[in-house]
């Protein structure tokens, strides 16, 4: 069984303490729509966040 996980897209934007409480969300209510999102620190920029959505 082959799992495929496609970017729909990527942002960088300004890190915010509650962002996970959004992505958290939109895992818990899209996934049904075989969509997952993603937030990761900025390697570089750690006052910048990259925010990813999946289709899986």
């Amino acid at each position: 069984m082959d799992s495929k996980i496609e970017i729909l897209s990527t942002i960088k934007i300004d890190y915010q303490a509650d962002l996970y409480k959004i992505v958290d969300s939109l895992n818990r209510t899209l996934k049904q729509k075989d969509l997952m999102f993603g937030l990761a620190l900025d390697s570089e920029d750690k006052s910048k966040a990259i925010f990813t959505i999946y289709r899986t």
